[in-house]
C-alpha cells in the first residue's frame, strides 16, 4: 500500500528557538527527540516569508516570483501545470486540511476539510460555548500580544482542535485508501496568545538576551520599528519580551499537540507506513531587532525554518546541516518517493538521495535561496502614502499590519552558501554576512575589501539562482522543447536511468 503522507505546518515559527539548535530553553522536547528518528534540516529556507506565496510554493513546487503569488491578495493570479493535490488525488489518495489553508486552494478542494484563521471566527466551526468564547476573546485581542492566560484552556486552541479533526478523518479513512492530511496549525503567528501553563513557562524576566537595535538593517526595517513605536507606545520593550514569552509558550504547546498526533498515528498502528513532515511557512522577529512578526527583507529570522523528515524510507539521521533545502522541495520529492514524473514547471528538487542515505548530488544543496517582494520601486515617507487609506493601520493605530505596501515592494533575493549569506535588492543595495560568527546578522560586511573575494562568489551564487528559478512556463509553443532533470537537478554530470524529461512545446 502506497504510504501515508501528513505534512504539519506551523504558522510563523523560526529555526532557531529549539535546544537542539542551541537555543538555551527548551521549546520543543518532542520534535527534537522525534526528529532523531528521522531526518532534521538545519538549513531549510522559505522561498518566500509571507504566507500565502510560501503556502502556494509547498504546494507547487515552484518561487512566488514564477507562480505569481506574491503577496497574502492574489491567489487568483497562481500559475502553474499540477500541484501536490492533483497528483495524490490521481494516485487515490483521499485528502484533508485542518486548520489554516491560506492558499491557491479552496477547502472544497480536499475530501475533508475543518478550517479555522488567527481571530477564530474565520471559516470556523465553533461546536462549543468555550470555543466561542475564545473566539471573541482572539478578535478582542486586535492582532496584538496578551498580558493574561487564554481563557478556555488547551482543548479551545486551533492546534489541539486542529489535532483532533486530523484523528477523526484518519478513522473515517480507515486504512481502506492511503491518505493526505495537511495539518495547518496557525500558530505561533499573532495574536501572541497562550494559555496556562504554558503562559508561565518562559517568564519574560527569564529570556535570554535579544538584538533590539534595527541599525544597519536599512530603510524597511528602521520604518517598521517607528511604526511598532506608535502602535505600542512608551512600554514598547515589555510589549516585545511579552510577545516573546507568549511565542515560546505557544511554540511548546504546539510541541504537545504534535506529540499527541504522533502518539495517535502509533495507537492506531500506521506510524509505520506515514511520512511525517514538519515544517514552518516562514519565520517571525519574535523581538529580535525590537521587531515582532515579519516584514522587511530576508533576515535569517523570517526565511529559515524547521523542516524535519520521517516515515518509512528515510534513514534515521538526525540533525543535518550539511545541505540547504527548501519547500519547495517537498513536492518534487514526495514525486521521487511515489514514483511519479514531476509536473513541467516544478523548480524544486528531490530529497530523496539524502533522506535515504544515499548518494547525495551535494553540489545539488549547497545554496540556501529566498525572495520577497512584489516588484516596482521601493516606497518611502516621501511619496506622502496614508497608512490608513493604503490598509495597514486604522486611523488610531491599534492596528497595524506588517505586510504593507511599503515593506513588500521592490524585489529583494538572497542565497547562503557556507557559513556566508548575501542579500541584494533590484538598486544594488547589498548586505553580505558571516552566519557563523554572527547569526543574527548585525555586521554587514558588503562594503569591507578583506571580504571582496567572499562578495563575489557570493554574487555568483546568487546570479546562478536567479537565472535556475526563471519560470519555463509558458513553455515555447512551436519548435524548441524544454529540459528538464527528472528530479530537479542541474549538473549534468547527476544522471539516472532517465536522462532527463524532454517537455514538448505548448
Amino acid at each position: 500500500m502506497k504510504p501515508n503522507i501528513i505534512i504539519v505546518m506551523s504558522d510563523q515559527q523560526r529555526a532557531d528557538l529549539r535546544a537542539s539548535c542551541g537555543y538555551p530553553l527548551d521549546a520543543m522536547p518532542f520534535l527534537d527527540e522525534w526528529a532523531k528518528g528521522g531526518i532534521d534540516f538545519d538549513r531549510a529556507y522559505t522561498p518566500n516569508p509571507t504566507c500565502m506565496a510560501a503556502r502556494v510554493s509547498m504546494f507547487t513546487g515552484r518561487y512566488a516570483e514564477c507562480h505569481k503569488v506574491r503577496t497574502n491578495h492574489n491567489k487568483e493570479d497562481v500559475l502553474y501545470t499540477k500541484d501536490l493535490l492533483d497528483l495524490l488525488k490521481e494516485q487515490g489518495y483521499r485528502t484533508a486540511l485542518c486548520g489554516k489553508n491560506h492558499s491557491h486552494r479552496d477547502g472544497s478542494d480536499f475530501d475533508f476539510s475543518r478550517l479555522n484563521g488567527h481571530l477564530g471566527n474565520e471559516d470556523s466551526e465553533c461546536k462549543t460555548p468555550e470555543e466561542f468564547a475564545f473566539a471573541d476573546f482572539l478578535t478582542a485581542t486586535k492582532h496584538m500580544e496578551t498580558h493574561e492566560p487564554s481563557p478556555g484552556g488547551v482543548s479551545v486552541q486551533h492546534p489541539y482542535r486542529n489535532v483532533s479533526d486530523a484523528l477523526t478523518f484518519i478513522d473515517e479513512v480507515n486504512n481502506e485508501r492511503p491518505f493526505f492530511a495537511w495539518i495547518s496549525f496557525a500558530e505561533p503567528h499573532n495574536p501572541y496568545q497562550v494559555p496556562e501553563p504554558y503562559f508561565d513557562m518562559f517568564p519574560p524576566e527569564s529570556l535570554p538576551k535579544i538584538t533590539t537595535t534595527t541599525a544597519g538593517k536599512g530603510y524597511k526595517s528602521e520604518w517598521l520599528r517607528t511604526m511598532w513605536e506608535r502602535v505600542m507606545g512608551e512600554g514598547i520593550e515589555d510589549r516585545i519580551l511579552r510577545t516573546r514569552s507568549n511565542y515560546l509558550g505557544m511554540i511548546r504547546l504546539i510541541d504537545d499537540q504534535f506529540k499527541r498526533l504522533i502518539d495517535g498515528l502509533e495507537t492506531r498502528g500506521i506510524a509505520d507506513n506515514t511520512i511525517v513532515i514538519y515544517l514552518s511557512d516562514h519565520g517571525d522577529y519574535a523581538g529580535e531587532y525590537g521587531l515582532v512578526r515579519k516584514g522587511a527583507d530576508l533576515p535569517e529570522v523570517l526565511t529559515r525554518i524547521p523542516m524535519v523528515w520521517r516515515g518509512p524510507g528515510i534513514t534515521p539521521q538526525g540533525k543535518s546541516a550539511e545541505y540547504c533545502v527548501n519547500t519547495v522541495d517537498i513536492l518534487p520529492t514526495l514525486c521521487d518517493m511515489l514514483g511519479l514524473e514531476l509536473p513541467f514547471g516544478c523548480q524544486g528538487k528531490s530529497l530523496l538521495p539524502i533522506l535515504n542515505g544515499g548518494e547525495v548530488p551535494i553540489e545539488e544543496f549547497e545554496i540556501g535561496y529566498s525572495e520577497n517582494g512584489f516588484s516596482g520601486l521601493h516606497w518611502t515617507e516621501e511619496d506622502g502614502l496614508d497608512t490608513t487609506i493604503e490598509g495597514a493601520t486604522n486611523q488610531k493605530f491599534l492596528r497595524f499590519d506588517e505586510l504593507n505596501t511599503w515593506t513588500q515592494s521592490g524585489q529583494v533575493r538572497m542565497v547562503r552558501k557556507g557559513d556566508y549569506k548575501v542579500q541584494v535588492d533590484m538598486m544594488g543595495n547589498g548586505y553580505l554576512y558571516h552566519l557563523k560568527s554572527d547569526p543574527l546578522e548585525v555586521e554587514n560586511l558588503w562594503g569591507n575589501e578583506a571580504y571582496a573575494s567572499v562578495k563575489a562568489d557570493m554574487l555568483a551564487a546568487l546570479t546562478t539562482m536567479m537565472l535556475r528559478t526563471y519560470d519555463t512556463l509558458p513553455a515555447p509553443r512551436r519548435r524548441y522543447r524544454v529540459k528538464v532533470h527528472p528530479k530537479g537537478y542541474w549538473d549534468k554530470n547527476h544522471t539516472c536511468d532517465d536522462p532527463g524529461i524532454v517537455q514538448e512545446g505548448r
